[in-house]
C-alpha cells in the first residue's frame, strides 16, 4: 500500500472510530515566531507528545519554507499542498487527502508551501493554501488540535490570517532572550491587540521560550506584555544535537518528557488573553545598553554631508507670493 493510500485509511479508519456524540469545534492554535527561533522543533515535540497523550493533533505547516514537519519524519519533506495542486491541476486530477496529509505516531501532518524563490508573494501563497484546504474538508476534519506554525518576521496580510479572521482560538509566540525574536513575539502581540480593537476575539495564550540561557529577558518580556511562560526550553548540548538530528525528543518516559507533557498541558488550557504590546524603548528597555545601543545618538545629516566636497550653495527658483 502506497504511502498516500496509507494515510487516507488512517483518516478514515479514525473517523468510523470516532464517537457518535456531536462532533466537537476542534481548538486551532497559531504558532508565530522569529525564523530560525525553533518553531518547529518546538511543535513536532509537542504536537507529537499531545498524540502520545491520546489528542487527535494536526500539524499545518505555513512556512514558505516548508521546512515544519520536517523534524517530524526524520529529516524528510512532504509534498506540499500548493505544489501538489499545481501538478495536480495540470493533470487534469485532483487532489486527495493522501496526497498532502502524512502520519508518524498518530499526528498528522502537512505543508500548505509558498511560491517559488522571486515568483510570488509568500502571503498570498497561505490565503492560496487554505482555500485548498477548505476544498479538501478542513472544517469536517475531526482533530482535538489543530497546530498552525507561522513566520513571525512578515507582516503583510496572508500571514496575519488567522489573526485577522478569527480563523484561531488563541496564539502563541515562539521567542528566546534576544531582541530580535521578542521585536517579532511584539509586533504579533500588536496584530493582535489591533484585530481586538476591530472586534477580533484572538488572544495570546504565552510565550514558549526556546533556548533559555536563564538572561531573563525573554521572562521579562512576557511579563510586561501581561501574558505567561508556557515553556522554558534550556539551550542544551542534548537538545541541539538532537534537534540537528532530526529526532523527537518529546517521547514519554524520556529525558525531556516533563517538559513536553507540561507544556501540552498548559498550551491546551491557557486562556486566549489580550496583550500590551510594548513601544519600541520599552522594549529596549529589558535589555542592558551595552546590548541594544542606548549610548548612540542620532546625529542629523545636511545636504553639504550627502554632496561631499563638490557641495555649493545656490540660491533657489522657487517663486514665493505674497500672502501665500
Amino acid at each position: 500500500m502506497t504511502a498516500s493510500a496509507q494515510a487516507t485509511e488512517a483518516l478514515a479508519r479514525a473517523g468510523d472510530a470516532a464517537d457518535p456524540a456531536p462532533r466537537k469545534k476542534a481548538e486551532i492554535i497559531a504558532i508565530y515566531g522569529k525564523g530560525g527561533i525553533g518553531k518547529s522543533f518546538t511543535l513536532s515535540n509537542l504536537s507529537y507528545m499531545m498524540a502520545q497523550q491520546g489528542k487527535r493533533v494536526l500539524l499545518i505547516g505555513c512556512d514558505p519554507k516548508s521546512d515544519t514537519t520536517s523534524l517530524l519524519f526524520g529529516g524528510r519533506s512532504c509534498p506540499t499542498i500548493i505544489e501538489t495542486s499545481s501538478r495536480k491541476k495540470l493533470a487534469g486530477e485532483a487532489v486527495e487527502i493522501g496526497d498532502v496529509c502524512f502520519v508518524r505516531d498518530g499526528v498528522f501532518a502537512m505543508e500548505l508551501g509558498g511560491p517559488e524563490v522571486g515568483r510570488g508573494c509568500g502571503g498570498r501563497g497561505i490565503i492560496h493554501g487554505f482555500e485548498l484546504l477548505e476544498k479538501l474538508g478542513f472544517h469536517e476534519w475531526d482533530f482535538d488540535y489543530v497546530l498552525l506554525d507561522f513566520l513571525g518576521d512578515v507582516v503583510c496580510g496572508g500571514f496575519g490570517l488567522p489573526i485577522a479572521r478569527d480563523m484561531c482560538q488563541k496564539v502563541i509566540v515562539v521567542g528566546s532572550n534576544d531582541l530580535q525574536s521578542l521585536y517579532v513575539a511584539n509586533n504579533v502581540c500588536s496584530a493582535v491587540d489591533y484585530f481586538r480593537n476591530l472586534g477580533g476575539n484572538v488572544g495570546v495564550a504565552g510565550l514558549m521560550i526556546n533556548k533559555d540561557d536563564g538572561t531573563g529577558e525573554a521572562q521579562a518580556f512576557a511579563a510586561a506584555v501581561g501574558i505567561p511562560v508556557l515553556a522554558e526550553i534550556p539551550a542544551d548540548e542534548d537538545i541541539r544535537r538532537k534537534s540537528a538530528n532530526y529526532e523527537i525528543i518529546g517521547k514519554p518516559g524520556g529525558r525531556w518528557a516533563p517538559l513536553f507533557e507540561g507544556l501540552a498541558q498548559r498550551a491546551a488550557e491557557a486562556p486566549p488573553v489580550r496583550p500590551k504590546p510594548l513601544s519600541h524603548d520599552e522594549l529596549l528597555g529589558l535589555f542592558k545598553g551595552e546590548a541594544v545601543g542606548r549610548g548612540v545618538t542620532l546625529l542629523p545629516a545636511t545636504l553639504a554631508d550627502m554632496c561631499g566636497a563638490a557641495y555649493e550653495p545656490r540660491p533657489s527658483l522657487e517663486v514665493v507670493y505674497e500672502g501665500a
